[in-house]
């Protein structure tokens, strides 16, 4: 809890009686929602959210305004917003996984937003906007969005690798997402898009533009350059492992590397990431150095 004043930390103490007893509601939704994270790759960040999102809070917290005048419109607007969520749930139920989870983790963030607009006020919530805007990625995707992301970094991964097949000089005949190359065949598979070390970079994206960015336009080139990283990720890692198989062997399509290779990769794209937030970090430092440009009169 933020060392602020004693009537600013009850308001605090308030706001998290508040924040636990919503979370108690949705007790069992929450449950099934960790239950099904531990289990599937791409959501098993979304138990990590709720603490990073404290530990931005706690980093940020001298510089939290003391007015804590309550928002009430906006927490109308909030709890309207919850409501409306319980009943899509009610109203249109699903037995699909992870679909049936959405409604629920939006509700509680609704609900959660609408309390602290109550208790903390609006100009606090408007400086805690970043780390209750990442509670969203608590939500897990549908599984229309999740196939549609699936697809389009599936398509752009197979292109990529086509293209560097193409420089190295193998022959090679593409057939949508089959490779057909010297005493073996390629396929990316969906489950080889790479949605869940792009959607970690894309995190990473956010919370690194936070803390070493300030202009809003370096943060989006940030965010943004995790698309053709991720492209350029995972179709080098579909090269790597055709570019293998040819010259070492078929039996390299069930290596650890084709496996359990992900991370590897994953790090491998840390590093062309980390030279471009350096490079933005530095013109930024560049930029609030110069004098301001004058105004013709």
């Amino acid at each position: 809890m933020p060392n602020l004043a004693p009537a600013s930390a009850k308001t605090w103490r308030n706001f998290a009686l508040a924040a636990a007893a919503l979370a108690l509601g949705f007790g069992v939704p929450l449950w099934r929602l960790v239950k099904f994270a531990v289990h599937d790759d791409l959501h098993s960040h979304i138990p990590l959210m709720p603490l990073v999102s404290l530990y931005l809070v706690w980093v940020d917290q001298k510089n939290l305004p003391e007015n804590f005048v309550p928002a009430r419109k906006w927490a109308v607007f909030f709890f309207a917003g919850g409501l409306a969520a319980l009943a899509w749930a009610d109203f249109f139920p699903t037995r699909a996984m992870p679909d049936q989870l959405v409604p629920f983790v939006l509700g509680l963030l609704f609900f959660w937003a609408g309390a602290g607009c109550w208790i903390l006020g609006a100009a606090r919530m408007r400086a805690l906007a970043f780390p209750l805007a990442l509670l969203l990625f608590m939500v897990p995707f549908p599984q229309a969005v999740r196939s549609g992301i699936e697809t389009v970094l599936q398509h752009g991964s197979a292109t990529v690798a086509d293209w560097m097949f193409t420089l190295a000089g193998t022959p090679v005949f593409r057939q949508d997402m089959a490779f057909h190359l010297p005493g073996m065949n390629l396929e990316v598979a969906p489950e080889c898009s790479g949605i869940h070390s792009t959607l970690c970079l894309f995190i990473t994206s956010l919370v690194a533009g936070k803390f070493f960015l300030r202009s809003p336009g370096r943060r989006a080139v940030l965010c943004l350059a995790v698309i053709p990283l991720a492209l350029l990720r995972n179709g080098f890692r579909v090269a790597v492992i055709g570019e293998l198989c040819v010259h070492v062997g078929p039996r390299m399509i069930d290596s650890p590397l084709h496996h359990h290779g992900g991370p590897l990769f994953f790090v491998l794209s840390l590093l062309p990431f980390s030279l471009l937030l350096y490079w933005l970090n530095k013109s930024n430092r560049r930029d609030a150095g110069r004098p301001p440009v004058p105004i013709p009169k």
